[in-house]
């Protein structure tokens, strides 16, 4: 089903076409509504092959969506919160969305190696040895 383009930001765009929709039966409250309407959205997105996303997003995103990608890397978002339709499809797409977003960032900066001060570690040493000093007092006193 081929439905408007989703918009992730200002560089990434998802086509209609790429997405696909399913609607359900729902559980939960709506009394005999629920019974009747399929108001919950299953949302498709072959991550895998799609050209819209870069490596690299591609690969973050499936790591964040963990179980909801199935072997043939297609992401699978279930959303009935809502009782419409309408809400649920909306809610779908936004959770799509944010999980992109999240996929795009950049990796954090490599953490940088550095040495303890000279006085840090001489109050390590001078502490240590004092410790030191109190724990040889605990022993027997000698015999002097």
């Amino acid at each position: 089903m081929a439905s408007n383009p989703l918009v992730i930001n200002n560089r990434i765009t998802i086509a209609g076409w790429e997405l696909t929709e399913q609607f359900v039966l729902a559980g939960g409250p709506g009394g005999q509504n629920v019974n009747k309407v399929s108001t919950a959205v299953q949302l498709f997105y072959d991550i895998v092959n799609t050209p819209s996303l870069p490596e690299r997003v591609k690969e973050n995103a499936i790591k964040l969506a963990g179980k909801r990608v199935s072997k043939d890397g297609v992401l699978m978002i279930e959303a009935n919160r809502f009782r419409s339709q309408e809400r649920n499809r909306e809610d779908a797409r936004e959770r799509l969305k944010e999980l992109i977003l999240k996929a795009a960032e950049p990796p954090p900066p490599p953490r940088k190696k550095t040495k303890p001060t000279k006085g840090s570690v001489e109050r390590r040493l001078k502490e240590k040895s004092g410790r030191s000093d109190v724990k040889k007092m605990r022993g027997r006193p000698s015999g002097d």
